[in-house]
C-alpha cells in the first residue's frame, strides 16, 4: 500500500501517511484508484527511459556536431568563397554549439526537482512569427496559443505552452492540484475521475484512461 499523496510505503490499513500526514482514502472501485498521486513513478521502467533518453540525446548531437564539423570542412576545401582553415572553425563552432544545447538538456532532465502545485489560470492567444523562405524573404505564419499557468506550493509561477493544440488546454481545470516529475519534466494530476485519457509522463504519448503501460515506450500509466 502507498500514499496517494507522497507515493510512500504504508502498512494496509493505514488511515494517515505515517511520512507525510495527509489522509488516505479507501482504494474501492475504479474511480478511487483514480484520486490520488501514483506511486507507479517509482517503477524501474521510468529510470530507465531517462538514461535511454540522455544517451540518444547525445549520440544524435553527436551525429549533427560530426556533420557540421566535415560538411564546412569539405566547404572550406571545395568553394571559392571561403578556405579553410576558416571554414573548419565554423563547424566546429556550430558543432560545440549542438554539444552544448544537448548537454544542457541533460543537466536540466537530471537537476531538475519534483514539487506539488495548482492550476491557477488558462489562457489562450493568437499569435504570429516570421517564418524565412528559401530565397531570403519571409512571411508570417499565424497561430494559437494555449498555455496553462501552475503556481507550486513555494509560490513560484510555471506555465505549459502548445501551438495549435488545445488537448493539454482542455485537460488541465483551473484548482486542479498536480505534481512536476524532476528528472521527467512532466505534471500528473492528482485526481483523474472523469477522464477518459492520460498523458504518458515519460514521452508525452496521448494515452486512453484504463490502459496500463504507454503505447509507445511502455512505460507504467500514472493512473
Amino acid at each position: 500500500m502507498y500514499c496517494s499523496h507522497c507515493g510512500a510505503t504504508l502498512l494496509e490499513g493505514d488511515r494517515v501517511c505515517t511520512s507525510c500526514g495527509s489522509p488516505q482514502k479507501k482504494s474501492e472501485g475504479s474511480e478511487s484508484r483514480l484520486i490520488g498521486f501514483s506511486p507507479k513513478i517509482n517503477d524501474p521502467a521510468f529510470a530507465r527511459y531517462r538514461k535511454q533518453a540522455n544517451f540518444y540525446s547525445l549520440i544524435f548531437t553527436g551525429f549533427l556536431a560530426a556533420a557540421a564539423v566535415i560538411g564546412f570542412f569539405i566547404y572550406g576545401e571545395t568553394s571559392s568563397e571561403m578556405d579553410n582553415p576558416e571554414a573548419l572553425y565554423i563547424g566546429l563552432g556550430i558543432g560545440g554549439m549542438f554539444l552544448a544545447i544537448a548537454l544542457l538538456q541533460v543537466l536540466g532532465r537530471k537537476t531538475s526537482k519534483t514539487w506539488d502545485g495548482t492550476v491557477i489560470n488558462k489562457k489562450i492567444s493568437s499569435r504570429r512569427r516570421k517564418k524565412r523562405t528559401g530565397d531570403g524573404g519571409y512571411y508570417w505564419m499565424n497561430y494559437t496559443e494555449y498555455v496553462v499557468f501552475i503556481k507550486d506550493d513555494r509560490g513560484k509561477g510555471h506555465e505549459i505552452v502548445v501551438e495549435d493544440d488545445n488537448t493539454l488546454y482542455n485537460y488541465y481545470q483551473i484548482g486542479d492540484r498536480v505534481r512536476h516529475h524532476g528528472g521527467l519534466n512532466s505534471y500528473e494530476k492528482y485526481d483523474k475521475t472523469g477522464d477518459r485519457i492520460i498523458f504518458c509522463n515519460a514521452c508525452a504519448s496521448l494515452c486512453d484512461i484504463n490502459d496500463e503501460v504507454c503505447f509507445r515506450c511502455k512505460c507504467p500509466l500514472l493512473n
